[in-house]
């Protein structure tokens, strides 16, 4: 199940640029909405949609069949890359796949209906596969 937009409106999107004096934190998906457990972003990072199965795997054979999951994020922003051993210049590389900017405080993952012990591990686990610091926050 790899997730990504059914349409895009652009093909390749521009980088974008940063501020760095300017604290980027997630002002959106922040607080739980839905389970009692879950998995929040501690740093900047842009989390491809392969490493958000991945995850999605660990924490839904540690639950075996009991709760419930929630993804809180969705790849929709399109990443290009060059292929192998190809020179510089002669334009931007192929769209490869699709990737979500996660700022610090962002919701990725929220888990109910397992005991305290098991979400935990689950999510400590789905924290490990994914490119950003995360930390396990409960209601």
């Amino acid at each position: 199940m790899s997730l990504f937009p059914k349409k895009v409106k652009h093909r390749k999107w521009q980088t974008g640029r940063v501020n760095p004096d300017k604290k980027r934190v997630a002002t959106r998906g922040i607080k739980m909405a839905f389970g009692s457990f879950g998995l929040k972003a501690d740093g900047v990072a842009r989390i491809r949609s392969n490493q958000i199965e991945a995850a999605r795997k660990t924490i839904t054979r540690q639950m075996q069949k009991k709760g419930k999951l929630w993804i809180r994020i969705f790849p929709d922003r399109p990443f290009t890359a060059k292929a192998a051993e190809v020179g510089m210049g002669k334009g931007k590389g192929d769209p490869q796949g699709y990737e979500v900017e996660v700022l610090p405080g962002r919701l990725i993952f929220e888990l109910d209906g397992l005991d305290e012990v098991t979400s935990r591990e689950a999510l400590r686990k789905a924290g490990a596969k994914l490119p950003v610091k995360t930390r396990i926050v409960a209601r």
